[in-house]
């Protein structure tokens, strides 16, 4: 586990502070479209939204909600640590989702647990056609990344079990 914290873990975690760092100083305040760099027109901004929430701003501004996430935060990385001293992450594919959801969920909790902050920043701001995608951070796309990984090592056989032929009966 700790050559990916190390390789992985880290180098993400560093990162996603560093972009929401230079969101927060290059924007003064929260901005909703009117502070915007254009990065391909129609298609790619750089804003600053804050997130008291979760995923698609689903529970933003409700009263408890950084409590609430932050103790699923912890609760989500203990997990994590518990089943990977089990051995649960057998695979690399489910090895490289741990280490990125350990990323993404340490990227968002250390937003909320900065003093003055209190919120989650997004910055990275899509547009598909004229549909717009809510925003986004780097933890946001390890957690995203991880998901997908950890359904393709849901079809993966694990290293150290043989490969058993399932046997159907004709009738």
């Amino acid at each position: 586990m700790k050559k990916y914290l190390l390789f992985l873990t880290l180098p993400l975690y560093l990162l996603d502070q560093f972009t929401k760092l230079l969101v927060v100083r290059h924007f003064p305040s929260e901005t909703f479209r009117g502070d915007e760099i254009v990065i391909v027109p129609g298609f790619f901004n750089i804003v600053r939204v804050h997130n008291t929430g979760m995923a698609f701003g689903h529970f933003n501004n409700s009263q408890y909600a950084n409590l609430a996430f932050g103790a699923v935060a912890i609760s989500a990385l203990i997990a994590i640590t518990v089943l990977w001293k089990r051995h649960a992450f057998p695979t690399r594919p489910s090895k490289l989702a741990a280490t990125l959801l350990i990323s993404g969920i340490l990227g968002n909790l250390t937003d909320r647990l900065l003093p003055g902050r209190g919120y989650v920043v997004d910055f990275l701001d899509f547009y598909i056609s004229s549909h717009h995608w809510p925003s986004f951070n780097v933890a946001d796309s390890c957690i995203s990344v991880a998901a997908v990984l950890l359904v393709i090592s849901a079809f993966q056989t694990p290293p150290d079990l043989p490969d058993i032929p399932i046997e159907v009966e004709s009738t």
